[in-house]
């Protein structure tokens, strides 16, 4: 059997899942029977089945299961949490084989899916795509292991360097099929972040209006609490926290939360608190330079449009590795990676 082969359509299965199953990781399953696929899934949405109920789900045949093996890009859980344990499903129907592509590193999981397996005489099978599977769920493993969110950086700039005009005036830089991306990957993400200055000039409502998919949570650092609540942030469409010096409270949708306010681990740690996995840092420059600074990011996409501005608001330095370079009709596409060195 091309085992390979299998496990790439498990993992393009899981990238389904994408912005829909946080804090869960994404998670695909391929059953395979005399070198066929009879039955695929994936993990859907949070707090619903799992890839492997629903890859055996999709399994006219439940008779042949003993005889096929099961291609799952992370360990099957062995936890009772949402939804029953997949370890347990696959034992009950007597899967004969289990190829794996990654350990899962959440405590309740982390081996211990693996061992109810082999206790129950499946054959189990680890490593294979393992990589490729941990990029998949680099958010999920930055959360579990690093106890913060994954961060991304983004912005807009011009082909001469500035991110805004004199006056903060920074719209509209990047062209409108960026933009569109742009909302695109809000949908993916579990939030997005500002301070208080770009939300000062320029009232984002920070949703995802150009795309079909959820509001990220809104994310405002307001140390001394000086945006006004007629602002869009304010809005009823999304979550919004409001990182501050002052005060703790919830009102609708909105909740101000007490934090140290003088380095983004702190603010990093307080959202990992909240259960957030991944943010998007939006700006200004001034809150991207500080996570830059603090080397406090995983990933930089940035445009570079072929407006000048002469001058202005400099955009931020960033050093790191260059994965992706892509033309967005005028626009430049430039992605990013920090490897923490």
């Amino acid at each position: 059997m091309n085992d390979s082969l299998y496990m790439q359509r498990a993992l393009e299965l899981a990238e389904l899942g994408r912005g829909n199953v946080s804090p869960n990781p994404m998670v695909g399953c391929v059953i395979v029977y005399d070198d066929k696929v009879i039955g695929e899934g994936y993990h859907q949405k949070y707090g619903e089945a799992h890839a492997e109920v629903n890859a055996i789900s999709n399994v006219k045949d439940h008779s042949i299961l003993p005889e096929c093996t099961a291609y799952v890009t992370l360990e099957p859980c062995a936890h009772q949490g949402k939804t029953p344990p997949c370890a347990d499903l696959l034992i009950e129907k007597e899967i004969k084989r289990v190829v794996v592509a990654c350990r899962d590193p959440f405590d309740q999981v982390d081996g211990k899916g693996f061992e109810k397996l082999k206790q129950a005489g499946i054959q189990v099978e680890v490593g294979l795509m393992e990589k490729e599977a941990v990029e998949l769920n680099n958010r999920f493993f930055t959360s579990i292991q690093n106890e913060r969110p994954y961060v991304i950086l983004k912005w807009a700039q011009t082909s001469d360097g500035f991110v805004a005009r004199e006056n903060y005036d920074s719209k509209w830089i990047s062209n409108p099929y960026s933009r569109q991306l742009v909302h695109k990957w809000r949908a993916e993400e579990d939030a997005i972040l500002v301070g208080k200055n770009t939300a000062i000039h320029d009232n984002p409502k920070l949703t995802t209006r150009e795309w079909i998919g959820k509001n990220p949570v809104r994310i405002l650092l307001d140390s001394n609490l000086e945006v006004h609540k007629d602002f869009n942030l304010f809005s009823k469409e999304a979550e919004t926290i409001i990182l501050n010096s002052l005060e703790e409270k919830k009102e609708r949708n909105i909740e101000w939360i007490k934090t140290d306010m003088n380095n983004p681990w702190s603010v990093l740690r307080k959202l990992h608190e909240h259960k957030i996995q991944s943010v998007i840092v939006e700006g200004g420059s001034q809150v991207l330079n500080s996570f830059i600074n603090e080397n406090c990011w995983d990933e930089a996409r940035v445009f570079t449009s072929s407006a000048t501005f002469k001058k202005g608001v400099e955009a931020p330095d960033i050093e790191g590795e260059i994965v992706k370079e892509e033309g967005i009709f005028a626009d430049q596409l430039t992605i990013y990676k920090n490897n923490h060195g």
